[in-house]
C-alpha cells in the first residue's frame, strides 16, 4: 500500500505552468515556421493542455505515445514507439512535451527519432524534471519543477494508471519506505 505526500500544491503547478507558458512564447516570438507541440502520452496530457491554454502562440497540436515504465516504477532499458506524428515536420519548430525527465532514455529517444525529421528546431519541456535516476544526458530546455528524487503523481503522472486526475504532485511513499 502507499501513500501520497503533497509537494507542489494545485496553486504552485498553475503558477509555475503559466510561467514557462510565458518562456515558452517568448522563445517562439517572431518565428516565421509553423511550431508544432509534441505531447507524449499518456502522462504529459494534462501539462500538455494546461500549457496549450496558456502559451501566447497558435501551434500545430501532435502526439506521440512511447512507452518506459509499463506498470512498476522502474523504467526498462528499452523504450518503444507505438503511435508517431502524423504529419511532417519538415521545416517546422518543434517542441516536445513530456510529463517527466527522468532517467533521460525516452527524452533522448525521441530527440533522436524527431530530429531526423529535417526540423527548424527541437526543444523539450517538461512538468517534472528528475535528478535521481539519470542515465542519458537529455536535459529539458523549459522546466516547472525540478525533484532530486522520489517517485511523484498527479497532473498527468500516474503510478499503475492511477493518480493522473490529481491537480497536486504528490511524492508516493510506499509502505516498505521509512519515514
Amino acid at each position: 500500500m502507499e501513500r501520497l505526500e503533497p509537494i507542489f500544491s494545485s496553486q504552485q503547478v498553475s503558477e509555475r505552468i503559466a510561467e514557462v507558458a510565458s518562456e515558452i512564447s517568448q522563445s517562439y516570438k517572431g518565428v516565421q515556421e509553423p511550431v508544432v507541440f509534441v505531447c507524449v502520452l499518456k502522462g504529459a496530457f494534462v501539462f500538455f493542455a494546461d500549457l496549450l491554454r496558456r502559451v501566447d502562440l497558435q501551434p500545430e497540436i501532435e502526439f506521440v505515445r512511447l512507452a518506459s515504465y509499463g506498470a512498476g516504477t522502474t523504467p526498462s532499458q528499452e523504450v518503444t514507439l507505438s503511435q508517431d506524428v502524423e504529419v511532417s515536420l519538415q521545416g517546422k519548430h518543434v517542441l516536445i512535451v513530456e510529463d517527466i525527465v527522468d532517467t533521460g532514455r525516452t527524452v533522448d529517444y525521441l530527440r533522436g527519432e524527431l530530429g531526423k525529421r529535417g526540423v527548424a528546431s527541437l526543444e523539450v519541456s517538461c512538468l517534472i524534471h528528475k535528478l535521481e535516476r539519470r542515465e542519458v544526458d537529455a536535459d529539458p530546455n523549459f522546466v516547472c519543477f525540478t525533484v532530486d528524487s522520489g517517485f511523484v503523481v498527479g497532473c498527468g503522472l500516474d503510478y499503475a494508471e492511477r493518480y493522473r486526475g490529481l491537480s497536486a504532485i504528490n511524492r508516493v511513499i510506499f509502505s516498505q519506505e521509512k519515514e
